[in-house]
């Protein structure tokens, strides 16, 4: 029997907390002045600390793992939005707000929680959550079985249902339900979702394919023409509703760029790829001078949208010498409680 790996976007589950238990003063102020205004109402220890969004990702772990009982556990944060995609493209993430002061400082001290008890945590100054865990993911995948916990999207693209990877989207019980029928994720009489699961989305290839029209390594390539608004990543303006299909054709944004050089742009034969596409993939709107036009960009997403799998800091960890069976959770509880936090206790 293989050993269990849970992967926590630990950005993602901490931002996602600091938001859910954020008093409404905040959540509707009109600027950032006005929100600053009112800080004093998010949770907080006895001596000021902000702890709303350690609150709820202390819930929501402890839960995790409890229902699970993964024999390890790794989290993954950003430490900057300085990466190597900054580099390539310096209009990535670039519409995002600054962080906000209290979430800011509840990184840090979730990041110092996790590991004073021996958690491994992880963080790079080169690369995001997203490649660290993807590295762990792709390390581990042959030996042990995966799962990935996050919000984020881009995680789709490290789902195999080969290696029994799969990622747990965080949603409301009903939404978690729908996805579940919509992508027929679990089939048969009488089968009961834990309730540690009644609240995440859960990804395999298939659920993947039936969201997104397209199986998990393709995401990148889906992301490459469609774009992506949060990450700002630009795309072929025009062509999102052809995306999946011509990705299906030609096996992602490299084949398709053969079928359209195939044509020595000669315009016969490109009217002719335009008809096949409108007949064979119900493409009714031409995409082809849209490609054309953002051949360049259209690489560029796909180089931004591709996890990286060789990120040292995660490659050079050896994280079957950190199983959970040896996290000091006493410690961690007693930590939560000198910061009045009472409900969010892990199993000891």
């Amino acid at each position: 029997m293989r050993s269990k790996l849970l992967i926590v976007d630990g950005s993602s589950m901490l931002a996602t907390a600091y938001y859910a238990y954020m008093p409404n003063e905040m959540k509707f102020a009109k600027s950032d002045e006005e929100r600053e205004m009112h800080y004093d109402k998010l949770l907080h220890a006895p001596d000021g600390t902000y702890t709303n969004a350690v609150f709820g990702m202390s819930v929501q772990l402890s839960k995790l793992l409890s229902g699970w009982k993964p024999d390890y556990l790794a989290v993954a944060f950003d430490k900057t939005r300085n990466t190597f995609r900054r580099g390539m493209y310096d209009g990535y993430k670039a519409q995002r707000k600054e962080t906000q002061r209290p979430l800011k400082e509840q990184m840090v001290l979730m990041q110092d929680l996790l590991s004073s008890c021996g958690i491994p945590v992880f963080l790079s100054d080169t690369y995001e959550a997203d490649d660290l865990a993807g590295t762990l993911a792709w390390k581990y995948r042959e030996s042990m079985t995966v799962r990935l916990v996050s919000k984020d999207r881009d995680y789709l693209q490290l789902v195999s249902d080969e290696h029994d990877v799969r990622l747990w989207v965080p949603a409301s019980e009903k939404d978690a339900e729908d996805a579940r029928k919509a992508a027929s994720l679990y089939i048969g009489d009488g089968f009961t979702v834990p309730d540690f699961m009644k609240h995440f989305i859960e990804y395999t290839d298939k659920a993947v394919y039936a969201d997104k029209g397209v199986y998990p390594g393709n995401i990148p390539d889906l992301k490459a023409i469609e774009g992506d608004s949060s990450d700002n990543i630009p795309g072929v303006k025009g062509v999102s509703s052809a995306a999946a299909p011509l990705i299906r054709e030609y096996g992602g944004v490299k084949g398709i760029y053969e079928a359209i050089d195939s044509c020595g742009g000669d315009a016969k034969q490109e009217k002719e790829l335009v008809a096949f596409w409108k007949t064979a993939l119900s493409v009714s709107r031409s995409p082809i001078n849209a490609l054309k036009r953002d051949r360049e960009m259209a690489f560029l997403s796909l180089d931004l949208a591709t996890i990286r799998t060789y990120c040292d800091e995660a490659l050079d960890f050896d994280l079957e010498a950190s199983p959970v069976k040896a996290v000091d959770f006493r410690k961690l509880n007693g930590r939560l409680l000198n910061l009045g936090i009472k409900n969010a206790r892990f199993k000891e």
